[in-house]
């Protein structure tokens, strides 16, 4: 039997899973996910080299929530995967609050403060603590690791990590925490391995999904996230707002007389490229549509993360490196081409040919700045993370 770490990222509607060997360098051994919970549940594994082992539609019955979805994965571990042997699990966590800056074993005393992190983050944390429920109930004698998106931006500067509010808020939690960390640790550690130089100066990563935003890192340290003091702020994403006036929120509530529970919904799962377009959150569709409000929502996205890359200039006090990675970003060129289109002005210019093909360097060889796109992994950041907590 192979000792083995289980990695989980369980969200609202899917739930995505990773088996890797438990050794000082984990190697990937199968990873894949249920996606659609409680509709129209599907379940797809991949081997380590990329192919398909399974995907199928399952029962409604089946997978009404991610413990439910969670049979399945196991059931596929132990068919594609039967000599793996889970000895500790890895789970990313969205929030961590003000406690942790790093990754830690979950105990009663570490999930019951998590748990009050909840309205942080609605989307994902309630989902993330039920994964770790079932899980524990699955392998009770394994440690849970709980990783968090929250500790990479830790290092922030005070300036880069406030509101101008009153300032025994900011002592009480309300700040800038930042999300997609473990995205950016994976990104900041390959750039190390094949691009010391750049990992070491100043660096924009774009984490372009149906989540979405943009940190300015450097010397390998976050100093800068478009996202705030939750996962609605900065750039438009699926279906979340991005960057709003907060009187806008006073407004639907005072004048509008909408619940806060509705405000919530509405910006959560009605919001960004779902509700400027009203046709869907997916880029994919969008891109594909000849509907002028397709183009519309588009030109936005694009025209944020423009501003944003400006932005996060000034905050690094110059500019080496722009990183590409998400869903968006490793797979949609023509975004890619849109957003640095005419940006010499501060060192970026495509290399047409490359950015069609998607390839590691996508810049010009005359370009000051150097254009990446690269796969992001944060199931090897969590098992690394295992490892170190766990042994």
């Amino acid at each position: 039997m192979t000792p083995a770490i289980l990695t989980l990222n369980a969200g609202s509607s899917s739930v995505k899973f990773a088996i890797f060997t438990k050794a000082d360098d984990p190697k990937f051994m199968l990873k894949g996910a249920v996606t659609g919970i409680g509709s129209d549940a599907r379940v797809k594994i991949k081997s380590a080299e990329g192919v398909i082992l399974e995907e199928v539609d399952l029962p409604e019955a089946q997978a009404r929530n991610p413990g439910e979805a969670l049979d399945e994965i196991l059931a596929a571990v132990a068919k594609h995967a039967p000599n793996a042997t889970i000895k500790a699990v890895g789970h990313r966590i969205v929030h961590g609050g003000l406690d942790h800056d790093g990754p830690v074993k979950l105990d009663t005393k570490v999930l019951a403060k998590l748990t009050t992190l909840i309205p942080f983050a609605p989307l994902h944390q309630q989902h993330n603590l039920a994964g770790i429920k079932a899980t524990q109930e699955a392998f009770p004698d394994a440690p849970q690791i709980g990783c968090f998106d929250t500790a990479f931006h830790r290092s922030h500067p005070w300036v880069n990590d406030t509101f101008a509010l009153p300032r025994a808020l900011y002592e009480q939690g309300v700040r800038r925490f930042g999300f997609h960390g473990l995205s950016y640790e994976y990104i900041s550690h390959k750039l190390d391995e094949i691009a010391p130089y750049y990992q070491d100066g100043n660096v924009i990563v774009a984490h372009l999904g149906n989540g979405s935003s943009m940190c300015a890192i450097r010397d390998g340290h976050s100093v800068g996230s478009t996202m705030g003091f939750s996962a609605l702020d900065g750039l438009p994403m699926g279906t979340r707002c991005g960057q709003l006036d907060p009187g806008v929120v006073l407004f639907l509530m005072d004048q509008m007389k909408m619940p806060a529970s509705e405000i919530e919904h509405m910006l959560y799962r009605e919001s960004g490229l779902k509700g400027l377009s009203g046709i869907s959150g997916d880029m994919r569709v969008l891109l594909e549509s000849d509907a002028p409000e397709a183009a519309q929502a588009l030109d936005y996205f694009v025209t944020r993360i423009r501003r944003e890359i400006g932005a996060m200039t000034a905050i690094l006090g110059g500019l080496d490196a722009v990183v590409f990675t998400g869903g968006i970003g490793e797979n949609a060129d023509l975004i890619r081409e849109r957003i640095c289109d005419d940006m010499d002005w501060i060192g970026i210019e495509l290399d047409e040919d490359r950015n069609r093909k998607g390839v590691e360097i996508i810049s010009s060889d005359r370009s000051r700045v150097r254009v990446f796109v690269l796969a992001t992994n944060e199931e090897l950041v969590i098992a690394r993370h295992v490892m170190a907590v766990a042994g």
